[in-house]
Formats: structure tokens, C-alpha cells, sequence
């Protein structure tokens, strides 16, 4: 449409013709953001090589919750364990704000400064109500997260048990594949998530601070007796003597556990995290315990009973989502947890009806 103002009697007036509404989002933008979809031996081929990229990717094809790509996981992972299986596993645990990122920075630094590959696969807590993470564990890892031979994966919690992602050890197989030597698995500090890490590491290492009351009381037993390793942060300035003292208690609670399995008696030592203290220290102990238990087989045997236990863990998880998706499950459920909540029926006796649904659907 012609404007008016370039009529011929607005001498010195010219006004351009309008353009038509473009989209929203360029289109060449779009045709960037397509991710070409790779076959399972070629995500095989890329994780071999080390293509950092194409391992991501096949991680989230691990986390997702789809069908299809979880069928394409299992394939990949199938195909990836025979060149796994030679890196040294490590659980990072402490109460929250021990200071567990800034350490895996300090260690990951140090331990690259050896010549080493090191995968961080830290788990991040999912919020119940919104079901979102913050994924934020990179911030707190300044340094590492600018090496090329270090690979950090947060995850969400995503509700799984005690806040451990469901597929971290899946995700420590491509990780082993790819040909990182060492692999941090961090928990998130609270519940349960220590049990369920502990049953997927080599090494479990408990953080723990000086100063902040009773020490003992801060760490349950259960914890205490899993811990293959105790080290004391911010053992720094002021807080020395604290730290000392705190580590002397601690050796004398661990005086009162029955011995470990493997025949290792945990060490107890202080460094500090921010200034990068005690930091080779630390390290000698795991290696000093991998020798070890190398040594009696027992290195070998806890590998064995892990991959029993993820099994069972497996077959569990199997039998709940089928229960939940099973169409009589879902069409009897909301009856019957109404009569639960009506008095109507106890909750042992509804679980036998939906049981006896389920086995009878």
C-alpha cells in the first residue's frame, strides 16, 4: 500500500514501503538448533573417542524418561561396559555447606595436575514442589570447569531415593568409557542419598566441619560406619585448633564401630579447601586404601555385590512402574484410596486388593 506522503505535492518527503511481520524466532536460528540424531554405534564411536559433546548427549538419552530413548541408552551402555570398569569411583558426602563443590574443585585441580581424566557427576536437589533444579554446582567449581580433561554433570534428584539421580551409575559406565580415570560422585548431604552412593563407589569420603557444636551429633552412626575416609574442611586461620580437635573426637568415635569388611581402618585428617591444604594427604589415603583392598580382593568383591545389588535395584523399579502403568492398577486406584481415607478399609488390606488386581490383570 502506497503512503500518501509520497504524493507528489510533499516535495522532500519519501516514506519506504512497510515489511512483512517476521517470525518470532529466525528461521535459520531453528535450523540451527537441530541436533542431528546419532545411531547407537555411532554414539558408541564418539564416547570411545572422548567427543565430550556426543557423551552429554548420551547421558540425557540416560536421564530421560522416554521410551525410545531409553531403549537406545540401553543399547549404548551395553555396548560401552566392556571398557568400563577401570577407573577409580569416589563418594564425596557431607552435611550441607561442608564445603563438598569447593573441595571437588581443589581435589579435581590437583589430581589433572597428575595427568588425570576426571569425571564430576553431582547431584542436585529437585525442589517437591516445583520438580526444578538449579543445577548450579558449576559455579562453586571455578577452576575445574575450565579444564578440557574434566567433565562435570549435574543432575537433578528428580524425587529419586534420598535424592541420588536414578541413572548415576549408568552415567559412571559412559563415563568410563570415554576414558576418565577418576569419578567424583557427590551426594546431596541429606537422607538416604549416602546409602544408595555408597553402593555405586570405591571410596566413600565424608566432610566434615569443625566448630558447629557437637560434632558427633552432626553425623549419624549409619554414616560414620560407611565412611572409608573422614576429613575435616576449613581447617584454616582461627579455625585450626577446632579442627584438630574435632578430628581427635572423631577418631575416637570411630574406635567404637565394629572393623570394616575390607579390613581398612578410616583415617581422619584435616586440610582446607579454599587454601588447598592437606590436600595430597587426602589423596595418599585413597591410595593407600585402593592398594589395600586390591591386595585382599576385597576391591573386586565390593564391585561384584554392587553390581548384584543395582540388579535387584533395577528389577524393583521394573515391577513399581509396571504396577503404576498397569491400566486395572489405575482405574482401581483412586477407589481404593478413597475407601482408605473413608475408614472403609484398612491401607494393609488395600494393598492386597490392588496387589491381587495387579497379579490378576
Amino acid at each position: 500500500m502506497e503512503h500518501p506522503e509520497n504524493n507528489e505535492q510533499y516535495k522532500g518527503l519519501k516514506v519506504n514501503k512497510g515489511v512483512t511481520n517476521m517470525p518470532a524466532i529466525s528461521p535459520y536460528l531453528k535450523k540451527r538448533l537441530q541436533r542431528r540424531q546419532y545411531t547407537a554405534p555411532e554414539f558408541v564411536e564418539g564416547i570411545l573417542n572422548g567427543n565430550i559433546t556426543i557423551l552429554s548427549q548420551a547421558v540425557t538419552l540416560v536421564e530421560s524418561s522416554k521410551q525410545e530413548h531409553q531403549q537406545l541408552a540401553q543399547e549404548i551402555i551395553e555396548k560401552c561396559l566392556p571398557h568400563a570398569g577401570k577407573a577409580i569411583r569416589i563418594g564425596i558426602t557431607g552435611v550441607p555447606g561442608a564445603g563438598k563443590s569447593t573441595s571437588i574443585d581443589a581435589f579435581g585441580m590437583y589430581l589433572i595436575e597428575k595427568g588425570s581424566k576426571l569425571a564430576v557427576l553431582a547431584i542436585d536437589p529437585s525442589s517437591e514442589r516445583s520438580k526444578g533444579s538449579i543445577l548450579g554446582d558449576k559455579t562453586r567449581m571455578e577452576e575445574l570447569s575450565r579444564e578440557k580433561n574434566a567433565f562435570i554433570r549435574p543432575s537433578p534428584s528428580a524425587g529419586s531415593l534420598g535424592g541420588v539421580a536414578r541413572k548415576t551409575r549408568e552415567t559412571i559406565v559412559l563415563c568410563e568409557a570415554a576414558g576418565f580415570d577418576t569419578v567424583f560422585v557427590e551426594t546431596v548431604g541429606v537422607g538416604q542419598s549416602e546409602t544408595a552412593v555408597h553402593s555405586m563407589v570405591d571410596f566413600f569420603l565424608l566432610i566434615q566441619l569443625a566448630g558447629t557444636g557437637d560434632e558427633l551429633q552432626g553425623i549419624k552412626r549409619g554414616i560414620m560406619e560407611m565412611a572409608d575416609g573422614i576429613i575435616i574442611n576449613k581447617a584454616d586461620g582461627d579455625n585450626m585448633d577446632k579442627a584438630r580437635l574435632a578430628a581427635s573426637q572423631f577418631r575416637s568415635a570411630l574406635h567404637l564401630f565394629p572393623p570394616a569388611d575390607s579390613g581398612w581402618t578410616p583415617k581422619v585428617l584435616t586440610y582446607s579447601g579454599y587454601y588447598k591444604t592437606g590436600i595430597r594427604e587426602i589423596w595418599e589415603m585413597i591410595d593407600e586404601y585402593t592398594a589395600h583392598t586390591r591386595q585382599n580382593g576385597y576391591f573386586e568383591h565390593k564391585r561384584n555385590e554392587q553390581s548384584k545389588y543395582w540388579m535387584y535395584e533395577s528389577i524393583n523399579e521394573t515391577l513399581r512402574n509396571t504396577f503404576y502403568n498397569n491400566p486395572a492398577v489405575v482405574a482401581m486406584l483412586k477407589t481404593t484410596e478413597q475407601q482408605v481415607l473413608d475408614n472403609e478399609i484398612s491401607s494393609f488390606v488395600a494393598a492386597k486388593r490392588m496387589m491381587d488386581c495387579f497379579l490378576g490383570a
